[in-house]
């Protein structure tokens, strides 16, 4: 999907005004397109597989909202389905005031550690509130990277999506499991004049809390997040997940499917494939120690 399917399906969808919808502004393309304009912003799905999550994250935001979490929250309950696309209408946040910080993701972790699970739900998978399956999309994500890749990187992550996933199912948490946000990062908050808010809430999961914590351990070991930023990040939640003997196989599994995630991208864009290579050496290696960069 490039901007310009993106656009016509947000014309088409006739949730703006015309010329609104011509003349939103772009504010993201990845697995969703995201548009603003005015007081509203409108996300538009890649494909009509991402129809079930479009769906779930607005029951998420309701259930944020009742459970008063500052989340983003939603302008409409319905997801529609336009011209194979999902679209959901979002309340646009007002003008950060300053960029979010480990301590402020720390917060709002707490926050959604607490909740019970929403009505509906339960530790096993249930439409409202499903697992983190952090390796579900690996064999997508391989497919649509096609012949860019070696054919020997893409064995290898299947091998080590297969092996993880074992060993993840086999984990015994530290933390009650329940409620994540389970893509647990400072760029998934936004700190407006109310404080900081949680976005991004797709991938809304029940399951380890540890999910959510490994995050940031690997953005500190790989992303270059700095040893302050991190240990303001642990103190401020309370505890340090590297301490737990699972954070291995969870770290494990998230560097699997990130690389893959990365793979997708290699057909059109000479940086992603780069930057897949890097990455998959490091992993053939043992060497966690390879900085890896967005593209």
């Amino acid at each position: 999907m490039d901007e310009a399917r993106a656009r016509h399906a947000l014309v088409a969808a006739q949730v703006l005004p015309g010329a609104a919808a011509r003349q939103a502004r772009l504010l993201a393309l990845g697995e969703n397109a995201v548009f603003a304009a005015g007081d509203l912003v409108v996300k538009v799905g890649r494909d009509a597989g991402l129809l079930d999550r479009a769906r779930r994250e607005l029951h998420i935001a309701r259930w944020l909202a009742e459970a008063g979490v500052p989340a983003v929250r939603a302008a409409s309950e319905e997801a529609l389905l336009v011209e194979g696309h999902p679209v959901t209408v979002w309340h646009r946040l007002p003008d950060a005031v300053r960029a979010a910080e480990a301590r402020d993701l720390a917060e709002l972790l707490r926050l959604v550690h607490a909740l019970p699970l929403p009505p509906g739900a339960s530790p096993s998978p249930s439409p409202e509130l499903p697992p983190r399956d952090l390796l579900s999309g690996v064999e997508r994500w391989l497919r649509l990277a096609g012949d860019a890749i070696d054919p020997a990187d893409a064995a290898y992550l299947r091998e080590r999506r297969d092996g993880f996933a074992v060993a993840a199912a086999a984990l015994t948490p530290h933390l009650p499991p329940g409620p994540i946000h389970g893509d647990a990062l400072p760029r998934n908050v936004h700190v407006g004049p109310d404080g900081p808010v949680l976005v991004d809430l797709e991938t809304f999961s029940a399951d380890l809390r540890e999910h959510d914590l490994v995050v940031m351990a690997l953005s500190h070991d790989r992303y270059g997040l700095s040893s302050e930023a991190y240990g303001s990040f642990v103190e401020t939640y309370g505890w340090d997940v590297r301490e737990w003997s699972g954070c291995t196989v969870l770290r494990g599994a998230r560097e699997t499917a990130s690389c893959a995630w990365v793979a997708q991208h290699a057909p059109g864009n000479p940086k992603a494939l780069t930057e897949f290579r890097r990455r998959v050496a490091s992993l053939r290696d043992g060497d966690e120690t390879v900085r890896w960069y967005p593209f």
